[in-house]
């Protein structure tokens, strides 16, 4: 069996606090352009990331904080979320949304707390 120090773990997961924003996408983005531009719906400046601590099935995650007062700037279905670091052109994380939500340009969005992990090794 593999093992992993928990700090090998942190150290990945912690690049996800340099996220400035989260976007909800029509589509699952996979370059930092398609999160901010292509596919973005709104966004939430400054979302708030957990440090990392134990993960339920193993390994470790982070919570990303509910967010009730994101930003709607396009209308369409949001089916992914992402998160970017703005300062460094970076998508950090992009995920589906544990529902798809119809939304209208001038509105809110909410979502609410979710987790990123990584798994502990097989």
């Amino acid at each position: 069996m593999t093992y992993l120090h928990n700090d090998v773990f942190d150290k990945g997961l912690s690049e996800l606090a340099d996220a400035d924003a989260l976007h909800i996408c029509s589509a699952e983005p996979a370059t930092y352009a398609a999160a901010t531009s292509t596919y973005t719906l709104g966004n939430k400046a400054t979302p708030t990331v957990s440090a990392p601590g134990d993960r339920a099935a193993g390994g470790r995650e982070v919570t990303i904080s509910a967010i009730t007062d994101g930003s709607v700037t396009g209308t369409n279905t949001a089916t992914h979320a992402a998160l970017v670091d703005s300062l460094t052109s970076r998508l950090l994380a992009a995920y589906a949304l544990s529902a798809s939500q119809a939304v209208t340009s001038g509105n809110t969005f909410s979502l609410p707390a979710h987790k990123i992990g990584i798994p502990a090794p097989a």
